[in-house]
């Protein structure tokens, strides 16, 4: 049922644009009561220019109809995000050489596998919308200061000198609380208004889930380390 009102709801959106109308009708099973239950159905229907008829739109005609623009929210998030993420790959990259656990390893080569992935797709909005590209090491500044959960030149010192369990807690630390970043950036997204373009909301929704997913599998490293 909640899939259905999604799809009313698109449809309802969709139909607004281009000054439609959406009409809900209800398909029921069988007069012996057998078969699924009720399923709600729609159409959507553009009215005809004067002494013209209406016509029924097509799925594929609604789907064409046009999606909210970006906004500033959207491009801020964007350019901070990809030096944010840049800053990830380089904590992954001192894991070789001074983590001798595997799972420290697999972890690392996850985040960096995802979070390449989104830097590429963050790159790409910003083109395709011909926006600025920021450099991947813009500073890793946000306004006034560190961006949530950005690590500070001291703390990258210390993380590249420990070895060992000494790293690998600081590793799942300092990772932890990155990710923990990200995901209050993706909050302040749409508290400023961003993420109403569909293309923002999606990469937004993407990097919130990979993050959060990856935060709970370092809290579980986190504490089968040795105290």
């Amino acid at each position: 049922m909640l899939a259905s009102r999604r799809i009313v709801v698109a449809a309802v959106a969709a139909a607004a644009a281009i000054g439609a109308a959406v009409l809900i009708g209800v398909a029921v099973s069988g007069g012996d009561g057998a078969g699924p239950a009720a399923v709600p159905t729609h159409r959507v229907v553009q009215p005809g220019a004067p002494g013209q008829s209406a016509r029924t739109l097509s799925p594929e005609d609604v789907a064409r109809l046009s999606a909210p623009p970006h906004n500033a929210a959207d491009v801020a998030f964007m350019s901070r995000m990809i030096p944010h993420h840049a800053q990830a790959l380089e904590l992954t990259a001192l894991v070789a050489g001074r983590s001798g656990r595997t799972e420290i390893a697999q972890l690392a080569e996850r985040i960096e596998i995802s979070q390449k992935d989104e830097i590429a797709l963050m790159q790409a909005w910003l083109a395709d919308r011909r926006e600025p590209l920021p450099s991947a090491h813009a500073n890793h500044v946000g306004h006034g200061g560190l961006m949530p959960g950005m690590l500070d030149q001291s703390d990258l010192t210390r993380l590249a000198q420990a070895k060992g369990a000494a790293f690998d807690r600081l590793f799942l630390d300092f990772m932890i609380r990155h990710h923990q970043g990200a995901v209050a950036m993706v909050n302040e997204l749409y508290q400023a208004g961003g993420g109403i373009e569909p293309a923002s909301d999606r990469l937004a929704r993407e990097v919130n889930a990979d993050q959060q997913i990856e935060i709970r599998r370092m809290q579980e490293l986190l504490g089968k380390l040795p105290a």
